[in-house]
């Protein structure tokens, strides 16, 4: 059949008192790899649940053509019947189950109530090459990294027979070599005549692979963009995400540095279960008032490690060396003790650390605070919502009130609250691991102006990120780390992507 294989017409979604959609069309051509690109907030996951039935037929407005025909879906398996499976950001797998389990969950193949789970085995393992992973079918899924979780989620769509696949921020939590090898496994699907459509902030990535590249901005539709005709590059993309030119990826920044303020010594850490094994070695470092300080290191470097373990030691078993605030030596034995002392740590993993979902804005600003609203046993909840507006404001939170839960939040706006949490505590050192991670360029920018201010109040602010580029426009100092230990410290203007990668690599042993 000719003509495109997905047509949606002037979809319109609304939520109580948010538009979120307002005549959005899209039209995806048949084998395409098809990239939907817009700020947190845009309406790109919305318009895949709408796709996919997850907004059941009749909660919307418009018309969705699947193959040449209306399409009416009502729930998530009529949409998977007629060959279109979404996968989304958070896998949709039992981690206790084996890959076998999960590849046929809810699909599977039984004769009078029993499974002949030896067909399934052998199905699985036919599956699971075609995605390019080797495991036994038997291995519990919990015992994969994030990278082949994802290509068991793949596994699971093509073992439903699809035609049209949905990915959102596929490559979101993967490493370098993950990314590559899901980027690859598209364009063999590609060759295969599945379709894809795939939702990701990474713009380099969506130049290697898309073939049309469909821009959402405030819930409508901006263009598409054909990626044969030239001229597409990231700044174009840009340029329709946000509206403008984005001539500076950073904000302006001239930094005021002072004394030392944060000073780690000759700091160990064990694994909390084995302490016989290090996971951090003889680190040293320092941050200085007004200065923004990065950590570089790949995927098990102990990155996050350090990070927690400074952090009341909420990592680590054994713990040798010293911490010392402003000169002071400090003891800190908790995390209590550590805001307590003026530290704060915001988590690489918002929604499972930094954030309590079924919170609203109010209620996760102040948590890490509350004792300074105390009013005898209780908390003045009136100055708890002036305290909570105050920030909505002044870190442009994009929402109606602070009565709006976070779970409705984009990522960029949640993550805007977890860093309104920790500013509420006026903390003097400032961890911030992968504050934006999942975020789309236009949030990422106020993000970084939110860093740059903290610093010019003369705050520590320690940053972990596994974008280079990043901590090479955004960082005073630079700190490799490779197996746990710091292989070097590098000034603004040493720093490049290949020197940085050289040290993050770096053999400890020979050291």
């Amino acid at each position: 059949m000719t003509g495109p294989i997905l047509e949606m017409r002037s979809i319109t979604k609304r939520f109580p008192g948010v538009l979120a959609l307002s005549d959005v069309n899209l039209t995806v051509r048949r084998g395409d790899i098809h990239a939907i690109c817009g700020e947190n907030g845009a309406g790109k996951s919305t318009l895949m649940k709408v796709l996919s039935g997850v907004y059941p037929h009749g909660s919307y407005d418009g018309e969705v053509w699947f193959d040449g025909s209306v399409v009416e879906f009502g729930n998530l398996r009529q949409s998977e019947a007629s060959g279109i499976v979404i996968i989304h950001q958070e896998l949709a797998l039992i981690p206790e189950l084996s890959i076998a389990e999960n590849i046929f969950l809810g699909n599977e193949t039984a004769k009078r109530g029993v499974i002949n789970w030896d067909a399934a085995h052998h199905r699985a393992i036919e599956l699971m090459a075609r995605v390019g992973l080797a495991e036994n079918p038997l291995t519990k899924v919990k015992d994969l990294g994030i990278g082949k979780q994802q290509l068991v989620e793949i596994a699971k769509a093509l073992g439903k027979d699809v035609r049209l696949l949905i990915l959102d921020e596929p490559t979101a939590a993967l490493n370098d070599d993950d990314s590559a090898h899901l980027l690859d496994l598209l364009r063999g699907l590609k060759g295969k005549g599945i379709t894809s459509i795939m939702i990701s902030h990474k713009l380099n990535e969506i130049e290697q692979v898309a073939d049309a590249i469909t821009i959402l901005r405030d819930g409508r539709t901006i263009e598409t963009l054909d990626v044969a005709v030239g001229a597409v590059d990231q700044d174009r993309i840009i340029r329709g995400m946000v509206g403008r030119d984005l001539e500076h990826r950073f904000p302006d920044h001239t930094p005021e540095i002072g004394d030392v303020l944060l000073e780690v010594s000759n700091w160990s850490v064990s694994h909390p279960t084995d302490h016989s094994r290090d996971v951090i070695r003889s680190v040293d470092l320092t941050v200085r008032h007004g200065e923004i300080v990065g950590i570089a290191g790949l995927m098990g470097a102990g990155r996050t490690e350090l990070a927690r373990s400074i952090f009341g030691r909420s990592y680590g078993g054994r713990f040798e060396g010293e911490l010392r605030l402003d000169g002071k030596q400090v003891e800190l034995r908790s995390v209590h003790a550590a805001i307590g002392a003026g530290i704060a740590y915001l988590s690489e993993d918002r929604k499972g650390l930094g954030l309590n979902l079924l919170d609203d804005i109010k209620t996760s600003i102040t948590s890490a605070g509350l004792g300074k609203l105390r009013r005898g046993l209780t908390v003045d909840e009136d100055q708890e919502v002036v305290v909570a507006e105050r920030f909505r404001k002044d870190l442009n939170i994009k929402a109606p009130s602070t009565s709006v839960g976070v779970g409705k939040l984009s990522g960029g706006n949640q993550q805007k609250v977890v860093l309104s949490k920790w500013m509420f505590t006026d903390p003097q050192v400032l961890i911030l691991d992968e504050p934006t991670r999942g975020i789309d360029v236009g949030a990422k920018y106020e993000i970084y102006g939110i860093i740059q201010g903290l610093a010019k109040q003369g705050k520590g602010v320690l940053v972990i990120s596994s974008e280079l580029p990043e901590l090479i426009g955004l960082c005073d100092r630079i700190y490799t780390l490779a197996e746990g230990q710091i292989t070097q410290e590098l000034a603004r203007g040493e720093f490049t992507q290949e020197r940085l990668m050289k040290h993050m690599t770096a053999d400890v042993r020979q050291a």
